[in-house]
């Protein structure tokens, strides 16, 4: 059994161009289909979000229409809802790589709001990185990758192949226009190489110990890739 360190927002809303504050928190499908995959190959798994703050779900990730229908939206709401390590994070900055097989990110637009900034998430994705360690990243969550500088001011991703959330993806959603900045564009300002898929579809790129989804349907292909470097 391995245990599995899932890095969530502590973000409820995003800060469009005109200060809008867009109300926001994670994606339910990229926090529970992961979490499924790994739960159900017997993996244990520990939540830290920044300040220990109990993560919030995005209201839009709930709807019929994004999870294949009523249906669908009420499996995902009550699981969600029986996910105890969510309502029990630890604080990101008490978290030791050294307790951990695997660290995983899931995404939502929360991310650009906090991640994207922050320090110590920056530091633990390159510690993780240069440990060899699996680490996934889906959808919006490669927004946290843009705070893993190094202390020569460059990018620890610049040079890896990855997936993201794309422009265009974010145009068809409709707040492109909205945002103070695009993360398809800042991560390849970053020297990212993003590889773009088809919009919505499956697309997830693993270069070495990175393995990395584009929207929330890479987020069961992404776990498949990370349970497989787990063994």
């Amino acid at each position: 059994m391995s245990k599995i360190l899932f890095v969530m927002t502590g973000a409820d809303h995003w800060t469009l161009a005109d200060g809008t504050k867009h109300p926001t928190g994670f994606w339910a499908e990229e926090a529970v289909t992961p979490y499924e995959a790994f739960k159900a190959a017997g993996h244990e798994i520990v939540v830290a979000t920044p300040g220990g703050v109990v993560p919030t779900v995005d209201k839009g990730s709930l709807a019929p229409e994004v999870n294949g229908g009523q249906e669908g939206a009420d499996r995902i709401a009550a699981t969600l809802a029986s996910i105890a390590e969510i309502k029990n994070p630890i604080r990101l900055e008490d978290v030791n790589l050294d307790d951990y097989d695997a660290v995983f990110y899931p995404g939502g637009h929360g991310p650009m709001e906090d991640l994207a900034v922050n320090a110590t998430s920056g530091r633990l994705l390159i510690d993780t990185l240069d440990s060899g360690k699996p680490l996934g990243v889906v959808c919006h969550a490669p927004a946290a990758l843009l705070a893993a500088e190094k202390s020569d001011g460059s990018n620890a991703f610049a040079g890896y192949r990855a997936a993201a959330f794309t422009n265009a993806e974010e145009t068809q959603a409709g707040l492109a226009e909205r945002a103070k900045w695009l993360l398809q564009t800042r991560l390849e300002e970053a020297g990212v190489d993003v590889q773009v898929g088809e919009p919505w579809a499956p697309n997830v790129v693993v270069d070495r110990n990175l393995v990395t989804g584009q929207n929330p349907s890479s987020s069961a292909p992404l776990a498949a890739e990370l349970l497989k470097k787990l063994g």
